[in-house]
């Protein structure tokens, strides 16, 4: 669904270390493409890590006010606007006009249902960029530096600007390229070759079961998969919750390392429910833990109760 074109001759270079506060945002998810190169298949459906492309575009989109998605309605993992172009299969600019019909924020962030490493910190940083410049939208530039205009975000008055115009020029949207409507804007861009990598083949839908496994990442994807399959919207420090888990098990028995971190987490359900609850828990259940261990070490180094002078 990435249309690779260059953007027009105004665009800007992206303001590296902008700090500006990210913008309030509308999203515009576009999931109704003909997938022709991976012969026809469901590619929203299709999943990366147990989940569902378009739902891991959904999750990264989570804190936008509205989420329009662009195609014939299905099972997300959160609840979203349907729309869909007339005709069906217009092409992307009949498809984001139609959803972008569905908005009122100033800003939306129009991403594509077939990116699999997108997170919420990509779009924070569009953003941002996009706050700290006069530019009308600011979008990911792939590993080659070719531009992303489906995984961007755009100030809404623009595309209205210039779909509008388009519209009247073309009598209507339908079959019209996405550099049609970029090359009218003033852009700025923010490389990312992780996050813009989208999922156009078979071989990219390989690739990115395998990177999503690999050591650094395959722990932080298990537990997004584990929070969206619950409907569990908590951040927690999983490194203390690993200590935990090494205690436990080094200092009282093996077992008692899932065992114990499951009670952490019901303990601090009861409780405030929030990351602060959660690590509280952790820091008790750990220091019990190692009383535990310092126990065992004391009782191995006195001979236990049945050392001849034990009482």
């Amino acid at each position: 669904m990435t249309d690779n074109a260059t953007a027009g001759p105004e665009a800007t270079a992206a303001a590296p270390g902008a700090t500006a506060a990210p913008l309030p945002y509308d999203a515009v998810v576009l999931a109704g493409g003909a997938a022709r190169r991976l012969g026809g298949a469901d590619k929203p459906g299709v999943r990366i890590g147990g989940r569902a492309l378009l739902d891991r575009v959904l999750t990264a989109c989570a804190a936008a006010r509205t989420t329009v998605v662009v195609a014939a309605p299905r099972s997300t993992a959160r609840p979203v606007r349907w729309a869909r172009e007339e005709p069906p299969g217009a092409g992307p600019v009949a498809a984001l006009a139609a959803g972008l019909r569905h908005t009122t924020a100033a800003h939306a962030v129009v991403l594509s249902a077939d990116l699999p490493f997108l997170q919420a910190d990509t779009l924070r940083r569009l953003l941002t960029a996009l706050g700290g410049s006069g530019a009308d939208g600011a979008l990911l530039t792939d590993a080659e530096g070719r531009d992303q205009p489906l995984v961007a975000a755009y100030r809404t008055a623009a595309l209205r600007r210039e779909l509008d115009a388009l519209a009247a020029a073309h009598d209507g949207l339908t079959g019209l390229p996405l550099h049609r409507l970029t090359g009218a804007l003033r852009l700025t861009r923010v490389p990312d070759p992780h996050a813009s990598f989208d999922c156009d083949t078979w071989d990219d839908i390989v690739n990115a079961r395998a990177r999503i496994r690999e050591h650094g990442h395959v722990l932080d994807e298990w537990i997004s998969a584990v929070k969206d399959e619950l409907g569990i919207d908590l951040d927690v420090d999983t490194n203390v919750l690993l200590d935990l888990a090494r205690d436990a098990a080094h200092g009282v028995a093996r077992p008692a390392a899932p065992l114990t971190t499951f009670l952490v987490g019901y303990a601090a359900a009861r409780g405030e429910g929030g990351p602060e609850a959660v690590a509280e828990a952790a820091r008790k259940a750990a220091a019990l833990a190692l009383r535990w261990e310092e126990e065992a070490t004391e009782a191995g180094e006195s001979g236990g109760p049945s050392a001849p002078d034990a009482g």
